[in-house]
């Protein structure tokens, strides 16, 4: 088992992704057999950085459509494709623009997608047809090894390892209540640093775009590049990208994200209604009565990273125990909150 640093509780949405544990004997060896399993063509669940996802080799076609069986997944929804090591960039990309390079040399391994013009070795049945593919090196010492032991231009094509639109899950025990015997094995590397997808970022030209928000904040995006960069809304953005729909990360319980000077009055509507409604919040409430065994209070972290780190597993916990109703306060406005409220957005959208 990894021993695992904690998340920071800092203000800077900042996590260090420099440490290295070392891996047991054990997971040494289950790498090795995951290894031979990816070579057969199934899939495998790996922990990352960011959430778990579920891997097949990008080079066999069979495992492809594997994981967009398990998953329910569209064919026409891309696949992120994770390798090991920046040299192979050029192996998988074309026409790499220069802030794309300061982006992956300062930011990877990390949770950092880059949208870039696919090569040839990077099949259509991974990118939904597109001309793009996303690319990242994960940081994560399980996944890294796995992708070292798959060997030199390999790579593994990997969404997170959940049915699609549903909650990421950010531990081998989510991937197991998720997915079951579906998955041919899951590789447990503990529970997930960040919790919350990487920061996808396109290109035209130069110019960066972030297509959705994620483990590494804007600013620091901005910071690298010396120059803004631009939030795309995705109903106008030509590039189709994982994880974002407008209906997606979500519980099977209905999800409302209610402002803060609203929250506790939709919960007294609920009370009144005699529903069953779990009320998620991260501020300090100056006067909250609640005497209905129908609802149940959770207090969440005040700190963006931990928080972050706490809301898919949050959200699943409630979502098992049948509920009618999931209330969380919305995030703040400030920006290190960006992540998490795009997700609640997604979470709370009803499928059309």
């Amino acid at each position: 088992m990894i021993k695992e640093k904690k998340p920071p509780t800092n203000n800077n949405n900042s996590i260090d992704f420099q440490s290295s544990p070392i891996l047991s004997l054990e997971l040494q060896k289950q790498i090795a057999v995951a290894v031979r399993q990816l070579q057969a063509g199934e899939t495998v669940a790996f922990p990352t950085e960011t959430v778990y996802g579920l891997g097949a080799d990008i080079s066999i076609p069979s495992a492809i459509r594997q994981i967009y069986e398990i998953k329910t997944r569209p064919t026409s929804h891309p696949l992120i494709v994770h390798f090991a090591d920046i040299s192979q960039l050029q192996h998988w990309a074309k026409e790499i623009p220069k802030s794309a390079w300061k982006l992956a040399s300062h930011f990877w391994p990390g949770p950092l997608t880059l949208i870039l013009k696919r090569s040839q070795h990077v099949p259509q049945n991974v990118t939904g047809g597109q001309n793009t593919v996303g690319l990242r090196i994960p940081a994560h010492p399980v996944a890294l090894a796995l992708l070292n032991a798959l060997g030199a231009e390999k790579a593994l094509a990997a969404p997170s390892a959940n049915r699609f639109g549903r909650l990421s899950p950010t531990t081998a025990a989510h991937v197991q209540d998720e997915l079951g015997d579906k998955v041919q094995m899951v590789l447990d590397g503990g529970t997930c640093q960040v919790g919350l997808e990487s920061t996808i970022v396109s290109f035209d030209n130069e110019d960066a775009t972030v297509l959705r928000p994620g483990g590494i904040p804007i600013s620091a995006l901005e910071a690298v590049l010396n120059n803004k960069i631009t939030l795309s809304n995705n109903r106008k953005s030509i590039v189709r990208a994982p994880g974002t729909l407008a209906s997606h990360y979500a519980p099977a319980t209905p999800l409302e994200v209610c402002p803060t000077q609203t929250l506790w009055q939709r919960t007294h509507e609920l009370e009144a209604q005699n529903l069953r409604a779990a009320v998620i919040s991260w501020s300090v409430p100056t006067s909250v009565h609640i005497t209905n065994n129908n609802i149940v209070q959770f207090s969440m972290p005040q700190e963006p990273t931990t928080y972050g780190n706490q809301l898919y597993a949050t959200l699943r916990q409630f979502d098992k125990k049948g509920f009618d109703r999931l209330l969380i306060e919305a995030p703040p406005g400030d920006p290190a909150w960006l992540a998490i409220t795009d997700r609640l957005q997604r979470a709370c959208q009803k499928k059309s």
